[in-house]
């Protein structure tokens, strides 16, 4: 009988211990549409697959907005999956403060939670993994000066209020002019283009109708703010180069608009690793080990010189 009683324990302790190597892991990006949050996708099951290979029983569940200015959806999300009770969430918050209060109550629920791509109002996140945003405009600020000479009208076209990684690279972006570049005057900076190409395109369309004839160089901090201005460039004349643009995007769209000289500089995040970190960050801290509040994964800037070296076409997602 005793020595029923010891298997039984062993058991129960055993089956606890293999309890404790199952994770649901929510990852939750801005949106579902851009190729960037697919890449961040991949990095995830990246993560998914090295953790699989050690053992652990990692289940990851990808689920978002369609678009990324549906604040609503993505707080609805979060609110959902720590009803669920997953074991930790990997968020890209597309609002820096709409999304504090989910996050906050699904840490005080014992749900860690990781903040990949765009910054959080809040200390109750794990960890962060990003791009450092605001040198990132530094640098295509300086890119755009590069190509202008230093001399000539620019244009900001901003993404939408509260995205924390767009907001930090405009302000990155007109603090590099404003402090550095004195030939360069900006004469709009007060537009967003939206979370989509559409909207992107209808702004990108009102500012090049009332500066065409002035404007000579524009940057467009994010996916669908280059997609439409570079649209927009085109269809009234002014692609190839006749108007400077710097964009900011992981795609082989911009890749080939670098190669054709409709794009002078592309910003590219790591976006990937961020995915895999994400993933992997979560996973530490539900087995009780550290690590570190906040990663910068870096950027490269991208030219038509060096669109199809190794390194960047890892980033762009063309592989080596």
């Amino acid at each position: 009988m005793r020595a029923l009683c010891y298997l039984m324990l062993a058991m129960g302790v055993a089956s606890i211990l293999g309890a404790a190597e199952k994770y649901t892991i929510a990852v939750v990006p801005m949106g579902t549409t851009h190729q960037y949050w697919k890449l961040i996708h991949a990095g995830a099951k990246k993560a998914q697959a090295e953790l699989q290979a050690e053992g652990l029983d990692v289940e990851l569940i990808w689920k978002g907005p369609l678009r990324e200015d549906d604040r609503d959806q993505q707080v609805q999300v979060v609110e959902n999956f720590m009803a669920r009770r997953v074991s930790g969430i990997v968020l890209a918050p597309l609002d820096m403060r709409a999304l504090v209060a989910p996050v906050e109550q699904a840490v005080a629920a014992g749900i860690p939670v990781v903040i990949v791509d765009a910054p959080l109002n809040s200390k109750a996140p794990v960890s962060t993994i990003a791009t450092n945003n605001y040198l990132s405009g530094r640098l295509a600020a300086q890119r755009l000066s590069e190509v202008l000479g230093g001399q000539g009208n620019a244009i900001l076209l901003r993404v939408q209020v509260g995205s924390g990684s767009c907001e930090a690279r405009e302000q990155g972006f007109l603090d590099e002019l404003a402090e550095n570049h004195p030939g360069i005057k900006v004469i709009s900076s007060n537009q967003h283009g939206g979370a989509t190409r559409n909207t992107a395109l209808a702004a990108s369309q009102n500012l090049l109708m009332r500066y065409g004839r002035e404007v000579n160089g524009i940057f467009a901090p994010n996916e669908s703010t280059a997609a439409g201005m570079l649209l927009a460039l085109d269809n009234i004349g002014l692609g190839k180069g006749k108007v400077k643009l710097i964009g900011y995007a992981n795609s082989e769209v911009f890749a080939d608009a670098l190669r054709s000289g409709d794009l002078q500089g592309l910003v590219l995040q790591d976006p990937v690793k961020m995915g895999y970190l994400g993933v992997k960050h979560v996973v530490q801290v539900l087995r009780g080990e550290k690590v570190p509040e906040r990663v910068d994964t870096a950027v490269v800037m991208a030219t038509k010189e060096y669109v199809d070296q190794p390194e960047v076409r890892e980033l762009i997602g063309g592989g080596s």
